[in-house]
């Protein structure tokens, strides 16, 4: 599919702009032994690695609680990548789990850790090599925008840490409480157009592609995030959706598709 090069750069945050899957599963941990008090102080070894494989299953911060709930209840790695909504779904169900609480109880421990000690959570955060000084040079040409399912002050402190200025009300968060494609749907009319989306996660491309008034947006697969051979297999066969590298990311737009 022939693109126009974008005037608006629309772009997820963590697995596109940020690696933070070892913030992402020590605050888990923590989060964890509120929600499950009798688990130990310190996590299993090779917890953290195998919620490193399994973190491309993971749509928003309430179930990753639950994802170490499956792990550590033995559900294997090849289980949850071909059934993760129905394992978590029998786990909330069976457990009398509530999402709002799940969601209340990560932020918690996220905001509590930045309150009390700020440059060791920034600390577990990597931005991927050569995200920022392109994020300052395509700021310059372009109106760019974050949209993901992190909270939006969470995304903010980071960036702006990074030496990324973008305004607040370009960082569209969890706290927006939609859907991504309904996000690009409101600011469709507002941004110059068109429009380009990098995301990491491929169901989220293909809502976007399903909606037939976005049939504009450029779609973009970030091949380094959070996603699988699969996804990555899947996307490089789909003519709506185009697959990136990190490399290529990094580099003039008008590479992006050659």
């Amino acid at each position: 599919m022939s693109l126009s090069l974008p005037r608006t750069l629309a772009l997820d945050f963590d697995g596109v702009l940020c690696n933070g899957l070892q913030e992402y599963f020590l605050t888990t941990w923590r989060a964890y032994g509120r929600v499950w008090p009798t688990s130990t102080p310190e996590p299993p070894p090779g917890l953290a690695e195998q919620f490193y494989r399994l973190r491309p299953v993971i749509e928003t911060g309430w179930e990753m609680p639950v994802l170490l709930r499956a792990i550590l209840k033995g559900f294997s790695e090849s289980q949850v990548l071909a059934d993760w909504a129905a394992i978590r779904d029998r786990i909330v169900a069976e457990e009398d789990l509530d999402r709002k609480s799940l969601s209340q109880q990560v932020d918690g421990v996220r905001d509590h850790w930045i309150a009390t000690d700020l440059q060791s959570w920034l600390a577990l955060h990597t931005f991927y090599p050569g995200v920022i000084s392109q994020l300052q040079r395509l700021s310059q040409d372009l109106e760019l925008m974050i949209i993901s399912t992190k909270e939006s002050r969470f995304i903010y402190t980071l960036l702006t840490d990074a030496g990324v200025a973008l305004s607040r009300n370009r960082i569209y968060g969890k706290d927006c409480r939609r859907p991504k494609y309904e996000t690009l749907r409101l600011l469709k009319p507002e941004v110059p157009g068109p429009i380009w989306f990098v995301e990491d996660r491929l169901a989220a491309l293909e809502q976007v592609h399903q909606q037939s008034d976005l049939a504009g947006v450029g779609l973009f697969l970030g091949a380094w995030g959070y996603n699988t051979a699969r996804d990555r297999n899947l996307a490089q066969n789909a003519p709506h959706i185009h697959l990136l590298d990190l490399e290529v990311f990094c580099q003039p737009l008008s590479t992006w598709m050659v």
